[in-house]
C-alpha cells in the first residue's frame, strides 16, 4: 500500500508542479503532511539538503521521502512518479513544439502562468523563512540562530550587489549559509 501511496502522491506533485521545484514545494509539503510521512521540521531540513545537492529539488525530495518510507524500491517509485508527467509532456511538446508556440492562446496561457509561479515561489520562500525564524502562528518562538543566518544572508546578498554592482552567485550564498550554519550551530 505504501508503494501505491508514494506513486499516487508524487504523481500528483509531478502533474501539478508548474514553475519548477520551488513551485512544487507547497504541493510536496501538502502530500507529505497528508500522508504523515515526515514532520514539517524534517521536511524543511530535507528541502535545504535537496536544494544544496546536485539534481532537481523535486527529484531529490521524492527520492529521499520514498527511501525513508519504503527503502530503495520506494525511492525508485517516488522518483519515477514525480518525473513521469514531465517526461510525457516533454515528449508531447517536442512533437508539437513548432505549431504550439506560434498559437496565440498557448502564448497567453504561458504569460498568465508566469505571475502565478512567481507568487508561489515568493510565498514558499517567505513561509519557510518565517517558519524557521519565528515558528508557526500557533507556537511563535523566535529562533535566534536562524534569524542570524537569515540576516547574514540578506546582508551578504544586498551588500555584494551594492559594492560589486552585480548579483551574488547562488552557489556562494549556499557556501555562506553552510559556513554560517557550522559556526552558529
Amino acid at each position: 500500500m505504501i508503494y501505491l501511496d508514494l506513486f499516487l502522491g508524487f504523481l500528483k506533485v509531478g502533474c501539478f508542479a508548474f514553475g519548477g521545484a520551488y513551485g512544487a514545494i507547497p504541493l510536496i509539503r501538502d502530500v507529505v503532511m497528508s500522508y504523515g510521512w515526515l514532520s514539517d521540521e524534517m521536511l524543511t531540513y530535507m528541502i535545504a539538503v535537496s536544494e544544496s545537492t546536485p539534481g532537481p529539488i523535486m527529484v531529490n525530495l521524492a527520492t529521499y521521502i520514498g527511501s525513508s518510507q519504503a527503502g530503495f524500491l520506494g525511492a525508485v517509485i517516488a522518483t519515477l512518479a514525480v518525473v513521469l508527467p514531465s517526461f510525457l509532456i516533454i515528449l508531447l511538446v517536442t512533437a508539437l513544439l513548432k505549431t504550439a508556440l506560434k498559437n496565440k492562446y498557448v502564448q497567453a496561457i504561458l504569460r498568465g502562468l508566469k505571475p502565478c509561479v512567481i507568487g508561489i515561489v515568493l510565498a514558499t520562500g517567505i513561509y519557510m523563512m518565517m517558519g524557521n525564524c519565528f515558528g508557526t502562528l500557533f507556537a511563535i518562538k523566535v529562533n535566534v540562530r536562524s534569524l542570524i543566518i537569515t540576516v547574514l544572508l540578506f546582508a551578504s546578498m544586498f551588500g555584494y550587489k551594492y559594492f560589486a554592482k552585480k548579483k551574488l552567485s547562488p552557489i556562494l550564498l549556499i557556501v555562506i549559509s553552510a559556513i554560517a550554519g557550522i559556526i552558529v550551530y
